[in-house]
């Protein structure tokens, strides 16, 4: 049953159906309501995500809460309280917290009611925290990725010290989703199905920082995506580091499979997406359900990292470059026309030219629609970081040649549209050109059509036009009749 007097705007997922930490989601929805009547309550937020989708998810909730205390959001310079939820696969997301951290520093200090929040992954690292004890005492409050569902008692906290407070946990005591949520796209949401990593790949910190594979309930996931879709969500994205794996610790083992089955059959959902799948377990019943099932869309994200067996070794990836070779062949006899993006690493600890070679090969031979490509950058408490490490004009060039060949291929991918008609979820207004909307296909490719904004958040056809290794260009397929 939702608040009668919510704020505009809070997605409130509080039907009676949600049992997933009630007590827990009782105790922060009191704290909220006390916060709401405190005089010295944040007036204005900003929140920063400086991470993945899973952290955007947990970003959704931070201002869902802080909506409901009555804030609304502002410039970061502006803000009563300002939230850095934070990433830490890559050393530059980590320096670029510091960075920000330094420059609001004499905000606050012409401010000193202002308040600075850092929360999430990197907060689970000991020598970050260290650091900011030592370092950013102008930080009032730190917590980590296990008591997200926390922040309304840690915010009631914060504003009765004046001391730095510090709350971080070692594992995931309690699953809680009960809590108000703010979405980007009232028609799009992302549902944790699952938290943590059991893989431990060598260059990864995630298994450390978000802990073991923890799968949420199926009737809990089903009863939420549910309520979107009663709210008006037509498009869920199902998250978790490594989907595949979904469900096996529970009582009742279930697979990810029939978790898609189960979604598939609630009644006015359109599309499902999900991410991310590993290699390793990719199973032929997902990707049978994958080619049955009308709402799940012919997208698949499966990381590649390497093409050098060598490398998947020193890597821990539990597979092969034939391996995955032929998971993608089975996955475009399954699902014809299917997308299918990666995540490439260049530089990994003692790649060779041969090394680099082979993961080329790999992308030339299943001509990805996307990659998300990253040099390797070591983090310490991981293997890899004790490795040899390559010289970094080496990654470098290797990895302007990644990116040229996948621009490449990109551009020859795209180019079989041009004239098609693609069914299209137009998503918001694009922001090179305030005549078109942008939206996305069921393949995930981006398109910018001419269109008026009452269309956004409907599904239309549109005619391509034009195509560029990144997006297309068209216009609505009723223009042509007209």
């Amino acid at each position: 049953m939702a608040n009668n007097d919510r704020t505009k705007g809070i997605k409130d997922l509080r039907p009676a159906y949600h049992q997933e930490g009630a007590e827990e989601a009782q105790r922060e929805r009191a704290c909220i309501e006390r916060i709401k009547n405190r005089p010295d309550r944040p007036r204005t937020y900003f929140v920063a995500t400086m991470g993945c989708q899973m952290n955007a998810r947990d970003s959704e909730k931070l201002t869902g809460i802080l909506e409901s205390i009555g804030a609304r959001p502002v410039a970061e310079e502006e803000a009563d309280i300002v939230i850095y939820n934070t990433c830490c696969v890559r050393e530059n997301a980590e320096q670029r917290v510091y960075g920000r951290l330094g420059y609001l520093k004499s905000f606050k200090q012409k401010r000193p009611g202002m308040k600075i929040v850092l929360c999430g992954c990197m907060m689970q690292e000991n020598t970050v925290i260290e650091k900011l004890k030592k370092s950013y005492p102008q930080v009032d409050l730190i917590f980590g990725t296990y008591n997200i569902y926390k922040f309304p008692e840690l915010m009631e906290a914060m504003l009765d010290s004046p001391d730095q407070i510090i709350d971080l946990w070692q594992e995931q005591k309690d699953i809680v989703e009960d809590l108000p949520s703010i979405r980007k796209y009232p028609f799009k949401a992302s549902v944790n199905i699952m938290y943590g990593c059991n893989n431990f790949c060598t260059y990864c910190i995630v298994p450390y920082v978000r802990g073991r594979e923890r799968s949420r309930e199926p009737e809990n996931i089903v009863a939420e995506i549910e309520a979107l879709v009663k709210s008006g969500v037509k498009e869920v994205q199902l998250l978790g580091q490594n989907v595949n794996s979904y469900g096996r610790g529970l009582d009742h083992p279930i697979t990810f499979a029939q978790l898609l089955e189960k979604v598939n059959a609630i009644e006015g959902l359109e599309r499902i997406r999900f991410i991310s799948s590993h290699p390793k377990d990719l199973s032929q019943e997902l990707i049978d359900a994958m080619g049955r099932l009308d709402k799940v869309c012919p997208q698949f994200h499966l990381p590649l990292q390497s093409g050098s067996d060598r490398l998947l070794r020193l890597m821990n990836r539990h597979y092969t470059k034939d391996q995955y070779l032929d998971e993608v062949r089975r996955l475009k006899e399954a699902v014809p026309g299917v997308s299918i993006t990666t995540d490439i690493i260049v530089g990994f600890p003692t790649e060779t030219r041969a090394d680099f070679e082979e993961t080329l090969d790999v992308v030339r031979k299943v001509r990805f629609d996307g990659a998300f490509t990253f040099i390797y950058s070591p983090r310490v408490g991981t293997p890899a970081a004790s490795m040899q490490q390559v010289p970094p004009e080496e990654s470098k060039k290797n990895f302007q040649e990644l990116l040229d060949v996948l621009e490449e291929i990109g551009t020859e991918n795209m180019k079989k549209w041009k004239g098609q008609t693609v069914s299209v979820l137009a998503e918001e207004v694009s922001k090179n050109d305030s005549r078109m909307l942008s939206g996305r296909t069921v393949e995930n490719h981006l398109v910018h059509f001419t269109a008026p904004q009452c269309l956004i958040g409907q599904t239309v056809d549109v005619v391509i036009d034009q195509t560029t290794a990144f997006y297309m260009i068209g216009h609505l397929r009723d223009e042509v009749a007209e």
